[in-house]
């Protein structure tokens, strides 16, 4: 198979989809790989580095996306894109379309097959192309929520940690999964106050026997979030519905209850956001005040440390692309169910549930295509 790598164009995004290693792990099993000059280089790999391991350069992302019979990416494909995606093209990447409706109709209208990394499922219901980008995204979201409560960027101006004679920081994790067991972490290492909310009181009793004792669980309704977010510090949204768009856990309306200069980390933006008010930023702009209170709404988050996020991604998407790759979509995909759950678009029609209830479009058995 012919696979294209090009450079990433979203804002401030280094990432790029595959690292020289797994280069070398495809071309090796015969395909030919095609990256575009330049493309590796926010993550730290250099061109020679890619041609060592097999694959040839190409100048410009018009060449890339011409040659490829699939593409891999890391972020879905912005606009400038969307003419470029040819139809039957295989586009293998990130896509969120529950929380995007003018690229689910571009991709719609291109008529190429659509594999979001994002809703790859396995039996156990664990997503594992999502897993390590969410365990960076929870990992950042204490890093850039204990930076912002800082008092010159509009914080309420607390340490996490607190020091001897002084209360440690409180954090509020909606969600007990990937992002908010991973933030969590952070959060009780740096000494802070954790308190964890889910719905799922199997995850909880695991993550209370799991964690430290400065993290606590509770049930999660609006009950409990109305009444912790009055005395927490920093909330971090960690909701997550595999293909579908978030639910507003937080709205408007309670922003008023919070102490002003509170942090909101809402890592859910790139599936719609669970923060009612959160709308997605860059790392060029990452925060913006409403009602005193700081929103961080970065989309990309793990695009701010690339090199580790490369190598992290790579680790994951390699088998899944080998599979694509030898076999070709359509057997990978009967074969697979995993990879089967990750087909959201084929030729102009809507496969994934999620997608077509959130914009009210025809939802057709994947089988059928397959």
């Amino acid at each position: 198979m012919i696979i294209g790598v090009p450079t990433e164009i979203k804002n401030n995004e280094n990432r790029v989809a595959l690292t020289p290693a797994g280069v070398f792990e495809l071309t090796k099993r015969g395909h030919k790989v095609f990256i575009q000059a330049g493309a590796g280089f926010g993550s730290g790999f250099e061109d020679e580095e890619y041609t060592t391991a097999g694959a040839k350069m190409l100048k410009t992302i018009e060449d890339v996306y011409k040659k490829a019979e699939m593409i891999m990416k890391v972020k879905e494909p912005i606009k400038q894109e969307y003419k470029l995606i040819q139809k039957d093209q295989l586009v293998f990447t990130y896509f969120h379309f529950a929380s995007h409706k003018p690229l689910t109709t571009a991709m719609i209208k291109s008529k190429s097959v659509c594999l979001a990394y994002e809703t790859v499922e396995s039996d156990d219901r664990s997503l594992p192309l999502l897993i390590p980008m969410s365990e960076v995204a929870g990992r950042r979201a204490i890093q850039q929520g204990a930076k912002y409560l800082e008092k010159p960027l509009r914080g309420r101006g607390v340490l996490l940690g607190g020091v001897p004679g002084v209360p440690p920081g409180k954090v509020l994790i909606l969600g007990g999964g990937i992002v908010g067991t991973q933030a969590a972490k952070m959060a009780a290492g740096l000494g802070a106050t954790v308190t964890i909310l889910d719905i799922n009181l199997q995850r909880l009793r695991y993550l209370s026997d799991i964690m430290p004792p400065n993290v606590d669980t509770r049930y999660s309704n609006e009950y409990n979030i109305r009444k912790l977010i009055k005395d927490h510090d920093l909330i971090v949204g960690a909701v997550l519905i595999p293909g579908a768009k978030a639910p507003n856990l937080i709205t408007r309306d309670m922003l008023k209850e919070m102490s002003p200069g509170t942090v909101l980390v809402d890592v859910a933006v790139d599936q719609g956001g669970c923060i009612e008010t959160c709308k997605p930023t860059t790392h060029q702009k990452p925060t913006f005040v409403i009602d005193d209170i700081v929103h961080y709404c970065v989309a990309n988050m793990p695009g701010a440390v690339p090199y580790t996020s490369t190598i992290a991604l790579t680790n994951a998407t390699l088998p899944y692309a080998i599979q694509l790759a030898n076999k070709g979509w359509k057997a990978a995909c009967r074969e697979r169910k995993d990879l089967r759950l990750g087909l959201n678009i084929i030729n102009g029609h809507v496969v994934y549930k999620g997608v077509a209830d959130t914009f009210d479009l025809k939802y057709e058995e994947v089988d059928q295509f397959l």
